[in-house]
């Protein structure tokens, strides 16, 4: 580890690691700290029973060539290393009610998601037309997304104003259909009330594009990005967890990154990747105005998730190459965070891992559903990772068991056979979440965006200490697609949004010629 660093990143989850590279690439000296034994926040994966389950990445949306996030993995140089599945072509999301034996499918490609939709529900092209060229015209005004140099997205107002739930709804009568078309909301935590289908349209656009899923799971990525990030000198050290920054009274700025292992790292500039609010505790509330700090520490955070995961028998359940959305009542999608404790789950995504050489048959299943942190507050205070094991208790331990056999039974109606095909249960709630990504709450998708106070979850990679900078899921979109963009972002303002688009267009531009 070297005295002195240009750059110095916190947190080694996918918009840090993004942010690495692209300083390094540009001769920047860059070293990236993790708290945890493993890099990649939710990029992370784990193993039981010799099964690889991913914590975050279940698919990924874009990737064919030519498409956004091809042409910015193409830039960062990990595209070739990744091993990829393209999912079902006529149907990589499956949605699902409760009392209705159809599978409603969601297709690749603008033209054939059409004509899956309209073969389904005949008497309502016209809606489903409509609807794709709206989420066309919705991405095409965020240049990033689009790879285009152009005004600001936030110049246009208009696009924030727009609510998701009630722009489907004015497109048809027909609730099964609403339902189809919002159907993946568990991408976003879809909300009745506040989710701008700016968000939905931004989630779901680039799965229509392409969808792929990571064999052997996500953290193939983070190897990738951390092998270009050394090949162009940059650095990365795990357990070091940063609770203090150094701070020069006379210059404003921070001048180190102080660690729980009592090491001090010294850099002329900081880029947070870990939640804001973390960071302006770790900073000192004090440098910042009151009126910021206080805007930021009431930010929403999304909703948490439990999770479901399976080791299944050999040979005992097929793999599906598609995601399962599954909702109890079609009128209550945008709903099901508010359950109670007798209707809860009120619906789950179910997606399945894949590995090389696979046959047909698959060895995991995970399950996520949606879960407030409030049912947390027994156990809010114990903390538990691999690094610092705590146990929580028996309680915990009931509770959890209690919640995977309500989320099995509900499986089981859509899949009669699966408990018998169930090896061994493992589940994860919000504090899992919380304690290995450090996520507030638990929160699956950082921050919020509210339709009614568009502005208030914004938050500036800039902050008012010169040299401290935020990326991540919080300043931009969540999701694989989302957090790199957000790195671009933050990336821009030091060294140039035109130049760096540009640069990112010439990589792409090369490998057409090759």
């Amino acid at each position: 580890m070297k005295a002195h660093y240009d750059v110095v990143i916190i947190g080694s989850g996918l918009g840090g690691l993004v942010s690495a590279i692209i300083l390094a690439k540009e001769g920047y000296s860059v070293c990236v700290l993790e708290k945890n034994q493993q890099f990649g926040g939710n990029l992370q994966t784990f193993a039981r029973d010799k099964t690889i389950f991913d914590t975050g990445v279940h698919y990924i949306g874009g990737l064919s060539e030519g498409q956004n996030l091809h042409q910015y993995f193409k830039y960062l140089g990990i595209l070739d290393g990744l091993n990829l599945k393209k999912l079902d072509e006529n149907g990589f999301d499956i949605i699902t009610f409760e009392g209705d034996n159809k599978e409603y499918r969601h297709a690749q490609g603008y033209d054939n998601f059409e004509r899956v939709l309209i073969e389904e529900f005949p008497d309502e092209a016209e809606a489903i037309k409509t609807y794709c060229k709206k989420l066309r015209e919705t991405c095409n005004k965020f240049p990033l997304y689009s790879l285009k140099k152009g005004k600001p997205y936030y110049d246009d107002t208009e696009i924030f104003q727009l609510p998701a739930k009630g722009y489907i709804d004015s497109l048809t009568d027909n609730v099964k259909l609403r339902g189809v078309l919002a159907g993946s909301n568990y991408l976003y935590a879809g909300d009745s009330e506040r989710t701008p289908f700016y968000v939905h349209a931004l989630s779901v656009n680039s799965y229509i594009e392409s969808a792929y899923r990571c064999i052997n799971g996500g953290s193939q990525i983070t190897k990738q990005l951390i092998k270009k990030l050394k090949e162009h000198g940059g650095e990365t050290y795990k357990r070091h967890e940063v609770i203090k920054f150094g701070f020069d009274e006379e210059s404003k700025k921070l001048t180190s990154a102080i660690c729980t292992n009592g090491k001090e790292i010294f850099a002329d500039m900081f880029i947070s990747n870990i939640e804001p609010k973390l960071t302006l505790k770790y900073v000192g509330e004090d440098k910042f105005k009151k009126s910021y700090t206080n805007r930021v520490n009431q930010i929403e955070s999304t909703i948490a998730a439990f999770s479901l995961y399976l080791v299944l028998k050999p040979n005992s359940f097929k793999y599906q190459n598609r995601n399962f959305y599954h909702f109890k009542y079609p009128d209550r999608i945008w709903d099901a965070q508010d359950y109670t404790e007798e209707s809860w789950p009120e619906g789950y995504m179910m997606s399945m891992g894949i590995k090389k050489d696979m046959d047909e048959y698959g060895d995991n299943i995970t399950v996520m559903t949606y879960m407030r942190y409030e049912e947390m507050t027994p156990w809010i205070d114990t903390f538990n990772t691999a690094a610092n094991k705590n146990e929580r208790g028996q309680t915990y331990e009931d509770f959890k068991a209690e919640k995977a056999e309500k989320l099995i039974v509900e499986l089981e109606k859509k899949f009669p056979n699966i408990r018998d095909c169930i090896q061994e249960v493992y589940t994860s709630t919000p504090l899992s979440y919380r304690d290995y990504i450090a996520s507030n709450n638990g929160s699956m998708y950082g921050y919020v965006k509210d339709v009614n106070r568009p502005m208030q979850s914004f938050i500036s990679p800039k902050t008012r200490i010169p040299n401290l900078m935020f990326t991540g899921q919080s300043i931009n979109m969540h999701g694989i697609l989302g957090v790199t963009i957000s790195a671009i972002i933050t990336c821009s303002e030091i060294v140039g949004k035109d130049y760096l688009l540009d640069k990112i267009l010439e990589a792409n531009t090369e490998e057409k010629i090759m």
